[in-house]
């Protein structure tokens, strides 16, 4: 089949929805399939077939910086289309009226229109913004054939906001890619690593979890940890200041961005991996690369994004914004290495879940049964008596 992911933001970054359809489109490619993305402003090269659309500017939404495209070429979107003919339309959702929007109202009759809800409104203001973006886009819903969500946070916005139903199919991750993760030598030493990887900014939560930490300094037991702090954003100085001002250099060093491929490896150095997210999640795809990696244990904000992955373990759960209780989940577990080998192993039971070969399995069976039904009424109406 000849597949297309439409996606408004530019696949420059390496956010959830940009790894979501990347991780799927080159499975689909493994397949034998035929992927493109149709993408706002995008400069990278490395992926094939990367149709960038539009110009973007920069906002902040959902407590995040994303881009929104500026208005599409209609007659470009049309010429598009109307060459490669794709089987599939893969929307990930909300969208822009001026990008998404537009692709989809132009698309073919025959052509099979997905969508995938990702996100979970961080506050009020999103909230009202998704319902205003609705309405816009009102014309648009009838166009669907069928809608997921990534989880049930994700699909109660759906139907919330949108007032639409789906199903909930898990984000997917290449488990193999984190499988071969390797523990860094230079950080098995004997000291027990807690590993932080995200984006450096206020919603991820990596100050809680300097304030946390500052409360097992002052308990003279920072000495025996070391913390990694994989990421960059502009609370960096903020952070790195923080961390002089209280006497916590020789424990916390800041590693900076990292590749996907050193993801695996600093996930798979981990003893303990947290992810102390205040909010605004709709999954937890960095929980799951950490599961995959076979990080001691995973202790993730207690959002309902990250709930959804960490359901049955109620202690890996934590409020960044109580520090005391933050601080004793981090000793609990850190200075616990049986509580931290069960927790590794119930981690490994679930994480099977969320394979891309699994769950793109999943969406290939139904991308081939609307294209299927599509391509028998299409058939039927030629054959009709004018």
């Amino acid at each position: 089949m000849k597949i297309a992911f439409l996606l408004d933001d530019s696949l420059d970054k390496a956010d959830g929805v940009q790894q979501y359809i990347i991780t799927l489109g080159h499975y689909y490619q493994q397949q034998g399939h035929e992927v493109h993305y149709l993408v706002g402003q995008t400069r990278r090269r490395d992926i094939p077939r990367v149709h960038s659309l539009s110009k973007n500017l920069q906002v902040k939404f959902n407590q995040n910086r994303m881009s929104t495209p500026l208005p599409a070429s209609k007659s470009a979107i049309r010429k598009l289309l109307a060459e490669e003919k794709f089987d599939v339309l893969h929307v990930q959702v909300p969208y822009s009226p001026f990008l998404a929007g537009r692709v989809i109202a132009a698309a073919a009759s025959t052509t099979a229109v997905i969508g995938t809800f990702h996100i979970v409104p961080f506050a009020w203001q999103e909230i009202f913004a998704t319902r205003l973006l609705s309405v816009a886009l009102w014309r648009n819903k009838k166009r669907f054939d069928i809608l997921y969500s990534v989880s049930i946070p994700a699909q109660k916005f759906a139907k919330r906001s949108f007032r639409m139903q789906s199903q909930v199919i898990p984000n997917a991750v290449n488990l193999a890619a984190f499988h071969s993760g390797k523990r860094l030598r230079k950080y098995d030493d004997g000291k027990v690593n807690i590993v932080f990887l995200g984006r450096l900014v206020e919603r991820k939560g990596c100050y809680q979890l300097l304030q946390a930490l500052q409360l097992l300094h002052e308990e003279g037991l920072l000495s025996g940890l070391r913390v990694l702090i994989c990421g960059k954003g502009p609370e960096n100085e903020k952070l790195q200041q923080f961390v002089v001002q209280h006497h916590m250099a020789k424990s916390v060093k800041f590693v900076g961005f990292v590749t996907e491929h050193e993801k695996a490896d600093y996930l798979a150095s981990a003893d303990v991996a947290v992810f102390p997210s205040t909010g605004g999640e709709s999954f937890g795809i960095v929980l799951v690369e950490a599961m995959a990696a076979r990080a001691g244990v995973v202790l993730a904000g207690n959002n309902s994004g990250y709930r959804s992955v960490l359901r049955e373990r109620p202690a890996q759960l934590f409020d960044p914004y109580d520090t005391a209780k933050f601080a004793k989940a981090l000793k609990g577990f850190a200075f616990n290495k049986p509580a931290r080998n069960r927790a590794s192993k119930w981690q490994e039971t679930q994480v099977g879940q969320y394979d891309v070969s699994r769950v793109g399995n999943q969406l290939l069976r139904a991308y081939e049964g609307i294209v299927a039904k599509k391509q028998r009424t299409s058939d039927n109406s030629k054959h009709e008596p004018k």
